[in-house]
């Protein structure tokens, strides 16, 4: 993968024309581009701009529409629903996330169950953006079938995200973000074209049983982590993003690679807290440098290999890419150049 950096602004104002293209308004395209650019800061670039293609192919055929209806129903003073109207992922996770903001302004806690959308990147910049604003966050999306249940042989739930956000007044926020299988299938692919044998512990073949093999690993499936534990978490997060939300679960679910005219209906869940209302800046402040202090003094096993706090390596790449420009695929940029010159 060849990467070059490239100036924040004009990635964003590159992106924010590509997607005009695919026929989004401009300031539908500007939230979207800010999702995507924020992955590639943090370094999650199968996330990042590089989505411009793939959504945009599905714009092309329909199975996302671009200009999407989006509808917000009330169910309570701390909840709302939201109807993506099969829009662009992003946007979708935007508007329910700027929709839970809202609620937790006024309530102190702000819930969003939203449906009808399609894949909304990654979870970390939803994440940081509650955290700018002084909000915890706990934010999950269900996922396209990759994962068999525990003992089974069929793919029945998918590799579904999941991360949290907890603000810290003035310094690094505490970012977790993950996927619920072992690794990604880009592992066990790189593994095959390495010749390698892969742990056991990563997928099964076909029939369900553990392999070593990555040609049989890639016509199986991926294994959740911690077994039964992560199958079981891969369900609380199908029950809230999908079940609850009103949209697809599990097998109901389309897959945009066998299906990409289709809808897939996917759904997201944001629950969103204002940390105001539980101390000030500087309580929450000490005691987040404090959590902080105790694990980074931590003796670490391997001297070369310090403890560290999840989001802070994503966050050391963001602050680089603030000053140094934004790591971008080579061949994603030639993608978004080609497109904005239209």
């Amino acid at each position: 993968m060849t990467l070059e950096r490239v100036e924040q602004s004009r990635l964003t104002e590159i992106t924010v024309k590509a997607l005009q293209t695919y026929g989004l308004s401009e300031p539908d395209a500007r939230s979207t581009a800010e999702i995507l650019v924020l992955a590639d800061m943090f370094g999650l670039h199968t996330h990042g701009v590089s989505r411009v293609e793939s959504y945009g192919e599905r714009l092309d055929l329909g199975g996302i529409k671009a200009s999407a209806e989006m509808k917000i129903e009330k169910s309570a003073l701390a909840i709302s629903k939201l109807d993506g109207d099969n829009g662009i992922g992003p946007l979708v996770g935007q508007t329910a996330l700027k929709e839970a903001m809202a609620l937790a302004q006024q309530t102190g806690v702000g819930v969003v169950f939203a449906r009808g959308s399609n894949h909304f990147g990654p979870i970390s910049p939803y994440a940081f953006l509650a955290a700018q604003q002084g909000y915890a966050s706990f934010i999950c999306s269900n996922a396209t079938t990759t994962i068999a249940p525990w003992g089974g042989r069929e793919a029945r739930l998918g590799n579904s995200p999941l991360g949290f956000g907890i603000p810290n007044p003035g310094g690094d926020p505490f970012l977790l973000d993950m996927a619920l299988s072992v690794v990604a299938r880009a592992k066990i692919r790189q593994a095959l074209q390495q010749g390698a044998a892969i742990p056991s512990t990563w997928a099964t073949d076909k029939e369900g049983r553990p392999t070593t093999d990555p040609k049989a690993a890639l016509s199986g499936f991926l294994m959740a982590i911690g077994g039964h534990k992560g199958y079981g978490l891969a369900l609380v997060v199908d029950l809230l993003a999908g079940l609850l939300s009103g949209a697809s679960y599990l097998t109901r679910i389309q897959s945009w690679v066998d299906n990409p005219e289709a809808p897939q209906d996917l759904g997201h869940f944001f629950l969103l807290i204002d940390t105001a209302r539980l101390g000030g800046a500087d309580w929450l402040r000490e005691r987040m440098e404090d959590f902080r202090g105790i694990l980074h003094d931590t003796p670490a096993a391997d001297p070369a290999m310090p403890v560290i706090v999840p989001g802070e390596l994503e966050l050391d790449k963001y602050r680089l890419a603030q000053t140094s420009g934004v790591e971008v695929e080579k061949a994603s940029m030639e993608h978004l150049l080609e497109r904005a010159a239209r």
